[in-house]
């Protein structure tokens, strides 16, 4: 007879089982809280990474074309507009011709009836409320000369109330106005850098300046078409002052000078997509997009009255005739610092533009901005100063006392 084996066969109790999986799960689930964390940091990395490169993209556009504002034009210039219907910035040379700076257009800055164009555009409260809290955000618009199409190499001619012949000759090229450096002077139709509808045009006749806008692209005769019905209103008719229509005299070419392009650059947010985003446009022209999610974008302005002697700073409505309002987020007791020493001040006498708030957001989930109820969880903030070195040469600082 065999004799029964004592030997107990391999295995795990219940109780074992039990204690073996409640450990292996809690370094499990502590493993994959590890993992998510990481995904997590990582994502939230890229994401700064990514915003922090679209931030310096936008603020470096918009900071590059508020130190070119007044490029080109006089120091303190301040060219008279055709006033009869209110010029404006902020639309394009398109079919019904939209308007697009709070699904608006802006008038031009206005002295005793008169609108001017300006180096530079304070645009105060006339973007959209994206916050209440924060209220009204703002535009800016920059002007300068297109010197890398040297249209004023061209004898400009007026041929009819609706349109100029520009012509190149030895005489024009030779003109101390011909920015031609030696280089090649492209044809007026030039598909690339050439006059396109939407163009903005500063003719000179003598001591007169007429700002136009192109609504027809020039023919192969040089022939631009300034009609009447522009969508920034800059072409009025004949009686009315200031306008191009009413520089021609007959015969034909009898009136002669020469042109510049100029570039009237808007920035400004445009809230109708989500995320809202900061646009570009220039002239007449259809905006394009800078940079998404910019949220916030406000501005004030340090000028000079040289009648005085004395600076007026970071005004965030210059030239009200009555104390500014108090800018949003700032204390009840508080006044903008410009108060009432930018009273009656024009644009021309802006000395340095400050970015008061430019922020982005990474992201924008639902509805809110800035943080809080479905706000974005990362924000860059931009507080910065450009001197506007184009637009007046007055010195800034105080005569002392003697």
């Amino acid at each position: 007879m065999r004799d029964r084996s004592t030997k107990r066969k391999s295995g795990f109790t219940l109780l074992e089982m039990t204690i073996s999986m409640a450990l292996g799960g809690l370094v499990l689930g502590a493993a994959v809280q590890i993992y998510i964390q990481g995904v997590q940091a990582a994502w939230t990395t890229t994401q700064r990474a990514e915003l922090q490169q679209d931030f310096r993209a936008a603020s470096n556009i918009l900071t590059k074309d508020l130190s070119l504002a007044g490029a080109g034009l006089n120091p303190g210039a301040a060219i008279a507009l055709p006033s009869n219907t209110a010029p404006v910035y902020g639309c394009a040379q398109t079919t019904g011709s939209p308007c697009y700076i709070n699904g608006g257009s802006v008038a031009y800055p206005a002295q005793s009836g008169t609108y001017y164009l300006y180096g530079l555009l304070p645009g105060y409260d006339v973007g959209p409320t994206l916050l209440a809290a924060q209220g009204a955000t703002d535009s800016v618009t920059v002007v300068y000369t297109d010197n890398n199409f040297y249209l004023d190499c061209y004898q400009a001619a007026i041929t009819s109330t609706t349109t100029v012949t520009f012509t190149l000759t030895a005489a024009s090229q030779a003109a101390s106005n011909c920015t031609n450096y030696g280089n090649t002077i492209q044809a007026v139709g030039n598909s690339s850098t050439g006059l396109t509808a939407g163009d903005l045009v500063l003719f000179t006749f003598g001591t007169t300046n007429v700002v136009a806008e192109v609504t027809t692209a020039p023919t192969g005769a040089g022939v631009v078409t300034f009609a009447a019905s522009d969508a920034l209103n800059m072409n009025q008719a004949a009686g009315v002052a200031n306008s191009l229509a009413s520089k021609y005299a007959a015969p034909s070419n009898s009136v002669t000078g020469y042109a510049t392009r100029i570039l009237v650059i808007s920035y400004y947010i445009d809230n109708s997509p989500t995320p809202p985003r900061m646009m570009q446009q220039v002239s007449g022209h259809t905006p394009i997009p800078v940079a998404e999610n910019v949220v916030y974008l406000k501005f004030t302005y340090d000028l000079f009255n040289a009648a005085t002697d004395l600076p007026a700073v970071t005004c965030s409505n210059p030239g009200a005739t009555s104390a500014n309002p108090i800018p949003p987020n700032v204390s009840a007791n508080t006044t903008d610092g410009c108060s009432q020493a930018s009273a009656g001040l024009l644009p021309n006498q802006i000395t340095k533009i400050n970015i008061a708030n430019m922020a982005m957001d990474s992201t924008l989930p639902g509805v809110g901005y800035g943080g809080g109820n479905g706000g974005a969880y990362q924000r860059l903030d931009l507080q910065t100063s450009v001197s506007a070195r184009n637009l007046t040469y007055t010195n800034n600082y105080p005569v002392p006392s003697s």
